[in-house]
């Protein structure tokens, strides 16, 4: 499709979606199976600036080993199952063990975090005063949020501040700030605790307290459960979800299925609004400039390219957009044989806090998470550091970073200092979008700038969520949405 004849409504798209990361995908193939039910969707075009799909979601392999360089697998949540099993992929998906052990670094040891009750108890993790005062806490006995310092936020409270009132400090410090530094990169003392941990904010909104608001919320998600698709593969909590060729196998096959639905090195230039109640994208492609005209758009791009794209048209979504700030990564991926640990690495993985004298935010053990990750002999490692608290890591180059991982390494895990094999170091310069302060206001500010544009559509993981299950749910959420505006139309 190189052009639209702007004067003939039969070649006007449906609707057009910029941006084929996992959200974009989501939502095309929710669409297409619209479609393939009879329903009116009409014609779909997903377009990317890239040559491959998948976005931040990349597999790679070499000498028998297989990794992540984003993110590195998922929650078994009904709409990955759901979107997995459509795609064809349902006899490709494993699933780590949930029993392996996840880790903190704390004070020169590798300490087991507590997965139970009895666990908590006996962890060492916490002294005897912080298990108390995360007991009294969750049972209700919380300090009020007052203070000259809430005032001047607007009553909204940071992580920190939350999660150090409700639990204690020892609590924030040693599993919530870790915690944050391994899902968001971020800094506790920045992102707002409504934003970044909303189901758990609200906990204390249903029952006053942590474990009052759990319990009520379980009974409340128990009475209005669903029916379990039988199709679907059985999972457990606690389990993580890959396939047999990693996580890219999910966009790929997605991919397949949507087949000349799909438009790479396809770059959005600008978007008009025409006389037709419509929007006219131009691109600048491989084949050339292409026009395409549409009667709805969803873009799943970045905060920061959307900000670019609606600068004309909506500039006041675009303030809001840009305003979204997202740290720089880096996924340091390196390879040991087995006999360079101290210890066994059979777990999850450890997470670091801030203060123990450690840049690494936190390492995955991934070998020991997915079967026919490294060949036999041999451990795979992925690291990551950086983030909101150390910028200074996308100053630095390859090779520096990768000393530094080491080094760190050999403080946690290893027991000699054996070079490692060097499998990729892939800096993320924009990352993971931050929910900061303010949030929730700044995302209505971009709900209400695009009010004037009907047909007009933004879907990303900058709004509620940056997991992949949360941008798989989404896009299909956002799909019903466009259609029940074409059928309006």
């Amino acid at each position: 499709m190189n052009s639209t004849d702007l004067a003939n409504p039969s070649t006007t798209l449906d609707t057009l979606i910029v941006g084929a990361g996992i959200t974009g995908l989501s939502l095309a193939q929710a669409l297409h199976q619209d479609r393939k039910r009879g329903r009116q969707s009409g014609q779909i075009l997903l377009t990317e600036s890239q040559d491959r799909v998948g976005g931040r979601i990349v597999t790679q392999s070499q000498d028998g080993f297989l990794w992540e360089e984003g993110p590195n697998s998922c929650l078994p949540t009904p709409e990955f199952l759901k979107l997995a099993v459509d795609v064809g992929l349902k006899d490709e998906l494993v699933l780590a063990d949930r029993r392996l052990p996840r880790y903190v670094y704390l004070q020169g040891e590798l300490i087991p975090v507590p997965m139970s009750p009895p666990a908590f108890f006996q962890t060492k993790l916490l002294s005897d005063w912080g298990k108390l005062r995360a007991i009294a806490g969750a049972l209700g006995f919380v300090p009020p949020a007052i203070g000259a310092t809430l005032s001047d936020q607007g009553g909204e409270e940071t992580v920190a501040q939350f999660f150090g009132r409700h639990l204690g400090q020892e609590v924030l410090e040693r599993l919530v700030q870790p915690f944050v530094s391994g899902v968001y990169a971020g800094d506790p003392n920045q992102l707002s605790a409504s934003a970044a941990f909303g189901k758990v904010t609200q906990m204390t909104d249903v029952g006053g307290g942590l474990a009052a608001g759990a319990i009520l919320s379980l009974t409340k998600k128990g009475k209005g459960k669903k029916t379990v698709d039988p199709s679907l593969p059985k999972v457990q909590r606690g389990e993580l979800a890959s396939f047999r060729q990693g996580l890219e196998a999910l966009p790929k096959a997605i991919a397949a299925q949507l087949g000349d639905g799909i438009k790479l090195g396809w770059h959005l230039i600008q978007i008009k609004p025409t006389e037709h109640q419509t929007y006219l994208a131009e691109f600048s492609t491989p084949a050339g400039p292409v026009r395409i005209e549409t009667r709805s758009m969803v873009l799943t791009t970045p905060s920061y390219v959307s900000a670019d794209l609606l600068a004309n048209l909506a500039p006041i979504a675009s303030q809001g957009l840009a305003k979204i700030p997202y740290p720089g990564v880096a996924c340091v991926v390196l390879a040991y044989p087995e006999s360079a640990f101290k210890i066994n690495p059979s777990g999850f993985g450890n997470l670091i806090p801030r203060g123990q004298g450690i840049r690494t935010l936190g390492t995955i053990w991934s070998s020991s998470l997915f079967p026919h990750r490294a060949p036999a002999g041999w451990r795979l490692l992925l690291n990551f550091i950086g983030g909101t608290t150390d910028p200074a890591i996308a100053q630095l180059s390859q090779a520096e970073i990768v000393q530094i991982v080491h080094q760190d390494l050999q403080k946690t895990l290893l027991k000699q200092d054996i070079p490692p094999k060097v499998l990729a170091v892939h800096l993320w310069k924009r990352a993971i979008p931050q929910y900061p302060l303010g949030h929730h206001q700044n995302l209505a500010q971009i709900h209400q700038g695009l009010q004037a544009w009907p047909g007009l559509f933004l879907c990303g993981n900058y709004t509620d969520g940056v997991a992949v299950g949360d941008c798989i749910r989404r896009g299909q959420e956002c799909a019903a949405d466009v259609v029940k505006y074409l059928d309006r139309r």
